[in-house]
């Protein structure tokens, strides 16, 4: 099934109803040896990411905002041929936690085909999304339990954790 087909509040409900069903998941994942769950996770990601397609789903553009670095603004803004500080006030704000985020939702970078007019160049944070191929995936976990509420690729391999490790 190409998991990228859910909708976004297909998947937020799904997500919802199966969270403390995760965090429970997520106390077992914290016992199993660092280099066995990244071997586990990561083959998961690959299986996944081959059976979505993130240009019919989009939903991460469209719903989350990734943390923007100062590296990230000299990159795009010198794409776009606009001072970083230009860019900074006409698309960034500073969150709570002290990181750049875009102002508003979708991104204003996702174009009607759910392509990235600077994809080339997207922040660091886009990038790596969704984060499920990094080593020491135990680090990752929290951040990857409110990614399933965004991504099926996270949703079902979150399930599939699940299913092998009872």
């Amino acid at each position: 099934m190409d998991v990228s087909l859910y909708s976004l509040t297909t998947l937020r409900q799904r997500a919802s109803g199966e969270k403390r069903q995760n965090k429970q998941l997520i106390r077992r994942l914290r016992k199993i040896p660092s280099r066995e769950l990244d071997r586990v996770v990561h083959e998961l990601h690959e299986l996944w990411m081959d059976r979505a397609d993130c240009l019919q789903c989009a939903h991460c553009c469209q719903s989350i905002s990734p943390a923007v670095h100062d590296s990230d603004i000299r990159r795009i803004s010198k794409h776009l041929h606009v001072k970083p500080s230009e860019l900074t006030v006409n698309y960034f704000r500073m969150d709570e936690e002290g990181d750049y985020v875009f102002t508003r939702r979708p991104c204003p970078f996702l174009q009607n085909d759910n392509r990235c007019s600077i994809y080339e160049v997207r922040p660091r944070a886009c990038r790596e999304y969704p984060h499920t191929d990094h080593s020491k995936i135990h680090q990752l976990l929290e951040l990857s339990l409110r990614n399933t509420m965004v991504c099926p690729v996270v949703y079902s391999i979150f399930r599939d954790l699940r299913e092998r490790f009872p």
